[in-house]
């Protein structure tokens, strides 16, 4: 789940930077990847059930019930008041997208973003998916979209910034003539959900925080078929294009090494592409 402004501090005791960020020791990458792959596999499972005619809750409960077999938590039910397990978000929904009993049609393009609490430790990721048959233009939002995700990921060493992470993303995307969104950011996370620092998706090269070994946060690029700038629908939660153009999002949720990151919700059956069918 994406953030919207100044994220919550981590009250857990452990080294913080300057800036607010917690410094994490080597063995809570272990929780982290636990978590993060459990977030992953519900992902992965949930594909077989994206169909046109399916309905979003219907995807939503199963979400839910996999979490629950596998005796973890949702982060998200009771998370400021939102009552489901997943955020689907389809076409011109940005993000947080809540899940109903609206059924998806051909040529629907929609984010599934899970995150998980597994012995206190979260992991959260989201990915594209397709209804039915895959529109030229909609194949090329949610390619420019993956690759960006991995662009910000290959800044991603001790010594850069975020600064670099988001510059390397807005760089490719304005390339391909598409839009990122500002609105909504990335954020630090560990035991808690949401943590310093903001995460953005856009910037100059070389400002912002230094990146250092430990960090842990995601990056979850939103890209625009249109123009960047969104509104949020009355019910508070769900985030639209103005413009009303198609919008996809990828996540990963990462954490810094010594010499440059590792991946906590790497899809164990490869199928964090739509084109994994």
């Amino acid at each position: 789940m994406t953030t919207k402004g100044k994220p919550v501090k981590d009250k857990h005791r452990g080294k913080t930077t300057r800036d607010g960020i917690r410094i994490h020791e080597a063995a809570d990458f272990a929780g982290m990847h636990k978590a993060g792959e459990l977030a992953a596999r519900i992902l992965d499972e949930v594909a077989d059930h994206v169909f046109v005619g399916q309905t979003t809750g219907e995807l939503d409960s199963l979400i839910e019930n996999k979490v629950n077999a596998a005796g973890a938590t949702s982060a998200t039910i009771g998370y400021k008041g939102y009552q489901h397990a997943s955020c689907i978000s389809v076409n011109h929904v940005v993000c947080h997208g809540i899940p109903s009993d609206k059924k998806l049609k051909d040529g629907d393009i929609l984010n599934i973003d899970v995150t998980v609490v597994v012995d206190g430790w979260f992991g959260d990721t989201s990915r594209m998916y397709v209804a039915g048959k895959l529109s030229r233009k909609a194949e090329r939002l949610i390619q420019v979209t993956h690759d960006s995700l991995f662009k910000g990921i290959e800044a991603v060493k001790p010594g850069n910034t975020f600064g670099d992470i988001g510059n390397a993303i807005q760089t490719y995307v304005e390339a391909q003539r598409m839009s990122v969104v500002r609105d909504f950011c990335g954020h630090g996370l560990g035991r808690v959900f949401h943590s310093p620092p903001n995460v953005l998706h856009y910037g100059r090269a070389g400002t912002g925080p230094v990146l250092e070994e430990g960090m842990f946060f995601t990056i979850e690029p939103m890209v625009n078929l249109g123009r960047p700038e969104t509104k949020v629908l009355a019910d508070d939660w769900t985030a639209v294009t103005r413009d009303k153009s198609l919008s996809a999002q990828f996540e990963h949720s990462i954490g810094v090494t010594s010499d440059g990151c590792e991946l906590f919700t790497l899809s164990p059956a490869g199928r964090f592409h739509p084109t994994w069918r």
